[in-house]
């Protein structure tokens, strides 16, 4: 096949028009994410023809859109464009691609229209066709505060917990700290990328990616070796809220990726809700901004589910229920465990004072505490004891704890 300016002649080889899974593949070669002109022609026509009538009758899509230049795009795409070796690079990574008429297809998705998603491209033994009932996008600003995060992991873990699928979209800041939250609870999550599946972005975040990848689930809809560019994370917002029953912010800037995930989840009429903060952050200004135009507030992740589902309607089988961490404890008790460092032991010299209590009382409550298996002694110094892996989920049972627990 070759092409010139805006013309081509012949069709590639690897173009069936009966083949639907190949055909929605070199779209997501074509087309940038959200292009609604060629989600119409591709809906009107089907994936295949629509490609066809793209080399052989481009004249024709005219009755479908509003510009001719979009068919002039597609066609230089088209040239370079090769599906059969996109769809072999997935498979080396684990990956596949799964078009609407999967079973795998994301039910939530159909609410886009015309800018549905072609096919998605997929790493992960998770299944991306979880109802919009048992998801929760939790979504945030990548310079996070300390509250932020901390924020975005409990509800993460809390909504892992009970079987929820948490999603977002893999970025620094209250996007990884929210499937950090979820891969520590031992629960389902999903990443949803502006790039291609096989080369995780940003950076930073790589060792996180192939975690999620390992347990979960990373989505694209651009394909293998795509790059991620400034519009391609705009239109990733979409699918994010698309794919979740409800989205809350946890944190953002007056000017926010997160508030474009919020407005595309209020345009398909889904729930948004808001964390607040400190009237005086402006990494919470743009919560407070969406709090005034009629968000929900929401201060922990009962009040999440209960966006999730209708009162008295539990959207997820619940864990076996396991006490508080600080149930049964004395006051004393419970001032040294939350003085104790998850990571880096610390001796009784440091840790009487920021517990406020005398030496023999801490001594007292460190051995009981650790009795309790809730304190680890590190030779002369002191931390607090792992958290346990949760409980495997059986339906029916009693709420969790709190997320603090985890």
């Amino acid at each position: 096949m070759t092409v010139s300016g805006n013309g081509m002649s012949g069709v590639p080889a690897w173009l069936d028009p009966r083949d639907d899974r190949v055909a929605r593949a070199a779209w997501t070669r074509l087309a940038e994410p959200g292009d609604a002109a060629a989600g119409r022609v591709v809906s009107a026509l089907g994936a295949g023809p629509a490609l066809l009538a793209v080399v052989e009758r481009p004249e024709e899509l005219s009755l479908y859109l509003k510009d001719a230049r979009s068919v002039a795009g597609w066609r230089v795409r088209l040239g370079q464009a090769q599906p059969l070796r996109d769809l072999e690079t997935v498979a080396r990574f684990g990956g596949s691609l799964v078009i609407p008429s999967d079973p795998d297809w994301p039910p939530g998705l159909a609410a886009l229209g015309e800018r549905e998603p072609f096919a998605l491209w997929v790493r992960g033994p998770a299944s991306p066709a979880v109802p919009v009932g048992r998801t929760v996008a939790l979504v945030g600003c990548r310079a996070s505060s300390g509250y932020g995060d901390w924020v975005a992991a409990e509800f993460a873990a809390a909504c892992a917990d009970r079987g929820v699928t948490v999603v977002s979209g893999a970025a620094y800041g209250i996007d990884a700290q929210a499937h950090r939250g979820a891969l520590a609870a031992g629960g389902p999550t999903t990443a949803v990328l502006a790039c291609g599946v096989d080369r995780p972005y940003p950076r930073g975040n790589e060792d996180l990616i192939e975690r999620i990848a390992g347990s979960g689930a990373v989505l694209s809809e651009v394909p293998p070796g795509s790059s991620p560019t400034r519009w391609r994370f705009v239109t990733r917002n979409r699918l994010i809220a698309a794919l979740a029953g409800v989205t809350v912010v946890v944190e953002a800037g007056w000017r926010s990726g997160s508030s474009i995930t919020a407005r595309e989840a209020n345009d398909l009429g889904r729930p948004v809700a808001a964390v607040p903060g400190q009237v005086t952050s402006a990494t919470s200004a743009g919560c407070h901004r969406l709090l005034r135009e009629g968000a929900v507030c929401v201060t922990d992740a009962a009040e999440v589910m209960e966006l999730l589902a209708p009162v008295g309607v539990d959207p997820a089988p619940r864990r076996v229920a396991r006490p508080a961490v600080h149930d049964g404890l004395d006051p004393a008790d419970l001032r040294v465990l939350d003085a104790l460092p998850l990571r880096r032991p610390v001796d009784l010299e440091r840790l009487a004072p920021t517990a406020g209590v005398a030496p023999e009382t801490l001594r007292a409550a460190l051995a009981r505490l650790e009795l309790a298996g809730l304190a680890v002694r590190v030779g002369p110094a002191w931390r607090r004891a792992p958290a346990p892996r949760p409980e495997r989920l059986l339906p029916g049972n009693q709420a969790p704890g709190s997320a603090a627990d985890q």
